[in-house]
């Protein structure tokens, strides 16, 4: 048993972002420097090493045993742990393999998956050169049409989660209870149109439903690509994608915006001033 200071009790207010501990019982001890992922099988039966990775909006994401990754906690739900079954289904995309899931309720759950080696791009983006982030982009891009090529498991349904549940996406939440499903990209531009007119907007009243895109198909979206939730090496080589709790069915747009380098690299460009104009009204 390794000697260290007095612990407190495991809590997660007790949990530090990127601090490592060890758990004895239900007692958390700072991690010696000493123990690695070489050394942590000398630790009593009873003690387990984890690293608090992140604690978003009600949930916990821990690194296990140098190993595996649990997320758990308020916003867990069925479809993040589809999304990244479906991806290993029918891609090569590198995502977290799922070893074992539990749900109280649709809205409260637990994942426990592998740990996806390398570091967050985030950390690494300002120090890269050119040539370094046009080919990380690239290599996104190329990832993205693999993810874009999984097959709809939902026919009839234009847009939803990865597990046919409606998404989680605040601009399409519906004002009806149940839901209602959204069938056609005409549904979908009507829904966020709906949610504008609901949220206050009046500047685009009569100009938004021309301007939002069109689209006559759906594809499989990770919903998040962002530097936070891609991990690569120390060549510049992505090793995986995290985080896939905004994964759904969804037309083939690129929501995001996080880096003029995606801009540069794109492979098609989609007119996005009808979404962003919604978007400033709802949040």
């Amino acid at each position: 048993m390794i000697d260290v200071s007095e612990g407190v009790p495991f809590r997660t207010q007790n949990l530090q972002e990127g601090n490592r501990y060890i758990k004895r019982g239900q007692t958390l001890f700072p991690c010696p420097s000493s123990v690695n992922i070489s050394n942590f099988f000398d630790l009593a039966p009873d003690e387990e090493v984890f690293t608090g990775l992140c604690k978003p909006m009600g949930r916990i994401i821990l690194e296990h045993d140098f190993s595996l990754v649990t997320k758990s906690g308020h916003g867990v739900r069925p479809a993040e742990a589809e999304a990244m079954r479906l991806i290993s289904r029918y891609t090569s995309v590198p995502v977290p393999k799922v070893y074992h899931t539990n749900f109280s309720s649709e809205y409260d759950g637990f994942i426990e998956m592998s740990l996806v080696q390398g570091s967050s791009l985030e950390g690494a983006w300002d120090t890269m050169d050119e040539k370094s982030k046009e080919s990380i982009c690239r290599q996104t891009w190329d990832l993205i049409s693999e993810i874009r090529s999984v097959p709809s498991q939902y026919e009839g349904i234009f847009q939803c989660a990865a597990d046919g549940s409606p998404s989680k996406d605040p601009l399409l939440e519906d004002l009806q209870s149940p839901p209602r499903p959204l069938k056609s990209d005409s549904d979908l531009r009507a829904r966020i149109y709906e949610r504008y007119l609901h949220c206050g907007g009046s500047r685009y009243e009569h100009e938004l439903p021309n301007m939002l895109p069109k689209s006559d198909r759906a594809v499989f979206t990770h919903g998040d690509i962002a530097p936070r939730n891609i991990m690569i090496d120390e060549n510049g080589n992505i090793t995986g994608i995290i985080d896939w709790e905004y994964a759904q069915i969804m037309r083939p747009a690129f929501w995001g915006d996080w880096s003029i380098w995606m801009e540069r690299s794109v492979p098609e460009r989609w007119d996005l001033s009808g979404i962003n104009a919604s978007r400033k009204v709802l949040f």
